[in-house]
């Protein structure tokens, strides 16, 4: 097992009662100081690899062979367009990992008010919302067909969805249309700057299709059942169970030609 204190990550193993005791017994076996603040988040990935976040926005996969470092992530806020975003970013809470998430592919992180997803085979950010709410987020959880759920202080409930982006080529463009209408020559040296700029822009996106207005105050975590639909709890001292409309109305829609089936009112024209 794993448990953060502080800075340290504490590697420990649960040793079975022998015969005549009925106690089981906790054993330190090391501690991983690598974090260089408070750590905020962790999650398994699978039987060979755990994940850990920290306040000032380290992201760090560990390997649990010899308990080592496989990758880290630390310049989230780095990836900001414009001078005036980092600066605002400069503060601690503003890129600090609140909660994780992660399937066979990808670490999906709450970081500040952002989103990001980490691919754990190439070992970089492919895709993030670098403002998804207006607040710190506070949870995330992964929905089906690649989308994502997360949840802020702001008090508002949002779902994502990881999309492709489309790859654009990076070869010059043409110069013939241009040279009719006066606009000049593109030479190798005006094509390097396009070139560099989507070697920085991430292949993947996350886009927003749908807003769960229904708080007015900080939602802080959230319960999805993939049969029932999903539960949010707020400091409004409010707990709302959502439904799936779509799938809601075509259950009900279910239910109603059941129902004249069995009392003999459903007739089938051919």
């Amino acid at each position: 097992g794993v448990a953060a204190v502080g800075k340290e990550l504490i590697i420990f193993k649960l040793v079975a009662p022998t015969e005549g005791s009925l106690e089981w017994n906790i054993l330190e076996v090391k501690r991983l100081l690598d974090h260089q603040d408070n750590i905020l988040s962790l999650v398994n990935v699978n039987d060979l690899s755990f994940v850990s976040g920290s306040h000032v926005g380290e992201l760090i996969v560990w390997d649990v062979s010899d308990w080592t470092v496989q990758a880290c992530e630390r310049n989230f806020w780095t990836q900001l367009d414009t001078q005036q975003e980092i600066k605002l970013c400069q503060k601690p809470n503003d890129i600090s990992i609140h909660h994780f998430t992660c399937d066979e592919e990808n670490v999906f992180a709450a970081v500040g008010r952002g989103l990001y997803v980490y691919n754990l085979q190439m070992k970089r950010v492919i895709a993030c919302q670098k403002t998804a709410h207006d607040s710190s987020v506070l949870h995330i959880a992964r929905l089906p067909n690649r989308q994502l759920i997360s949840c802020s202080e702001d008090g508002s409930v949002r779902i994502w969805e990881l999309r492709e982006k489309q790859q654009l080529a990076a070869e010059p463009l043409p110069t013939g249309f241009f040279n009719m209408w006066g606009f000049g020559r593109v030479n190798k040296q005006a094509s390097q700057p396009v070139k560099k700029q989507q070697e920085n822009t991430t292949p993947c996106s996350l886009e927003l299709i749908g807003d769960l207005i229904g708080h007015s105050s900080s939602v802080e975590m959230f319960l999805h059942f993939e049969d029932h639909g999903l539960v949010t709890c707020s400091a409004d001292h409010l707990i709302i169970l959502w439904k799936n409309g779509e799938r809601e109305s075509g259950l009900r829609s279910l239910k109603l030609f059941q129902k004249l089936e069995e009392n003999g009112d459903l007739y089938l024209t051919v």
